[in-house]
């Protein structure tokens, strides 16, 4: 993503918020790992973290020192800046750091969007993709912010699985727990799914868009989306939703028809 908008001529920061990160492609403005860093918390005697534990603490003591953010970030205004958040899923949905984070930032008058990323590796079944999109779900309701869901790593995908994921970018829940009704045996874990899959289609909110990071024109679509979300440019010339949404939905569909014919 950043050399993408590199190559468009536009700037863009990295803040690692990450403690747990190791190497990086790409220069950050900041490193959480200069505040804090999950080898030294799990070395500590005293604490005796382990991995989970160590980075759960770390997020903690960042929440508490949002000033290190705040001088790190220095004057940033018009800046489109990425934070690189780590990947635990439990900081989303169960503790408020990633929450108290978002609100922060739009105290500092930051037009905040949450981009969910997803292997596309792990969504080809549909019982994993029922798991990926009640997480996503949950994420959306935690954080209370525009987001943007995304299945990476469409380039490892072989031909058949790409075709057979298309259906899982904007699924008919229903349709999907037909089509593996013969796995369910039990009827009550049956009521269940379908009880399940009713509140995903209830709330009708999580869609999501293949990523190949091998392909510009797959990393643009992603691209545009976040834009549109934070109106990103918006002094220049003024698009309306639905046209815009009906360009990206062409932009989807050519970039599956295209490898699907390949």
């Amino acid at each position: 993503m950043v050399q993408h908008c590199e190559a468009l001529g536009r700037a863009v920061q990295v803040v690692n918020l990450d403690p747990a990160a190791e190497l990086f492609s790409y220069p950050v403005m900041a490193d959480i790992r200069e505040l804090i860093e999950v080898d030294d918390v799990m070395e500590d005697e005293s604490l005796r973290f382990g991995p989970n534990g160590g980075l759960v603490f770390c997020m903690e003591y960042f929440a508490n020192n949002f000033n290190w953010l705040e001088e790190s970030l220095g004057h940033v205004e018009d800046d489109y800046v990425l934070f690189d958040c780590p990947g635990q899923i439990e900081l989303y949905t169960h503790l408020p750091v990633m929450k108290q984070l978002v609100e922060q930032l739009q105290q500092w008058e930051f037009r905040v969007c949450g981009v969910f990323l997803v292997d596309s590796q792990f969504m080809v079944e549909s019982f994993k993709f029922i798991s990926g999109i009640l997480a996503a779900l949950s994420a959306m309701i935690s954080l209370e912010i525009p987001q943007i869901n995304v299945m990476t790593k469409m380039d490892l995908l072989s031909k058949k699985a790409k075709k057979e994921i298309e259906k899982y970018l904007d699924p008919d829940m229903y349709s999907m727990i037909e089509d593996s009704s013969n796995i369910l045996r039990s009827k009550r874990f049956k009521k269940l799914t379908k009880s399940i899959c009713g509140l995903i289609d209830d709330y009708g909110m999580v869609r999501f868009l293949p990523l190949d990071r091998s392909d510009e024109e797959s990393i643009n679509i992603v691209l545009q989306h976040i834009d549109f979300t934070i109106q990103y440019g918006e002094d220049l010339e003024f698009k309306e939703p639905k046209e815009c949404e009906e360009d990206k939905s062409a932009l989807v569909d050519e970039y599956f028809q295209d490898h699907v014919n390949e």
